[in-house]
């Protein structure tokens, strides 16, 4: 009898979780379509202006679909021979891949040496490593102009690229990638004769893929959409990437909109694209990178 009696208790807060379980999904899936509102409106927003004509850009309605579709703001800007677009996409592209693929050899060996090479002061170093990710980065704009003013690198790509190289947010990344893979596997290698050099070359690097894609989309990113470093190096304007060039569309009393958010599109386009491709990439390196200190 108590058993019996038990049972209709139990019913109640199945009923109860399983309705808190709804409740908290229904919440969940709200804010993340609050965030994906507040993200695509913007570039929405955006990406319908630049199809607008200029008698569209202020009007007291909102029109999402252009009432007249047009592509004068993209022809504007790519037969404007002021606007050398197709050099400033061309020297973004250069500038950004360049960027890319040495902070990937550079932070990925950086990396790997920090987590399974034992050397003096090894801690210290990557301690005093850390300690500069917490400052701000307007902290390293003077000194970094005068070490590129030093070695002549200014108005020139190579003062552009060699900054980048100095970031700390790649290695530690890769450092924690690297602590999460199983020793047992590089133990093997030297078991069978393999150096430390083959070991991470055709060990640990090829289980790398996802976290080398992750660091690569975000690196590639942040080097594409890059505006002050550019403008205070370049001085040639056929040297100018994207941001900067783009700023010349706004004037102190008018501006293009137009074709301001067709050259937005134009530049976001590359980076949508290449995250794309390499989102499985990015989802795995979510799911098994580690946190190993």
């Amino acid at each position: 009898m108590t058993g019996l009696a038990a049972q209709p208790q139990a019913r109640p807060s199945l009923l109860s979780l399983r309705q808190k379980k709804i409740t908290s999904r229904i919440l969940i899936y709200f804010l993340l379509f609050f965030i994906a509102a507040v993200i695509i409106i913007p570039l929405a927003w955006m990406v319908s202006t630049s199809f607008k004509p200029k008698s569209e850009w202020f009007m007291p309605q909102i029109y999402w679909i252009p009432r007249t579709f047009t592509l004068q703001n993209y022809q504007s800007i790519f037969n404007n021979p002021a606007l050398p677009m197709v050099r400033w996409f061309a020297n973004s592209l250069l500038v950004a891949t360049s960027v890319t693929v040495l902070v990937l050899v550079v932070d990925s060996l950086a990396g790997y040496a920090y987590a399974r090479m034992k050397f003096r002061g090894r801690n210290v170093i990557f301690s005093l490593l850390l300690v500069t990710m917490f400052l701000p980065g307007m902290m390293f704009l003077i000194p970094n102009f005068l070490t590129v003013n030093a070695l002549g690198w200014l108005n020139s790509y190579a003062g552009l690229i060699a900054p980048a190289l100095a970031g700390v947010f790649g290695v530690f990344f890769m450092r924690q990638f690297f602590l999460s893979l199983p020793k047992e596997l590089e133990e093997a290698a030297y078991i069978d004769g393999a150096t430390r050099l083959q070991t991470f070359r055709h060990i640990a690097l090829p289980l790398a893929r996802p976290a080398l894609a992750t660091l690569g989309i975000i690196t590639f990113l942040a080097s594409w959409n890059d505006f002050l470093w550019p403008l205070l190096v370049l001085r040639d304007r056929n040297l100018l990437t994207l941001p900067p060039g783009l700023s010349t569309l706004q004037g102190a009393y008018t501006s293009e909109y137009g074709q301001m958010m067709a050259g937005a599109v134009i530049t976001a386009l590359p980076v949508l694209l290449l995250y794309i491709v390499l989102q499985r990439y990015i989802v795995e390196s979510v799911q098994t990178t580690g946190l190993k200190g």
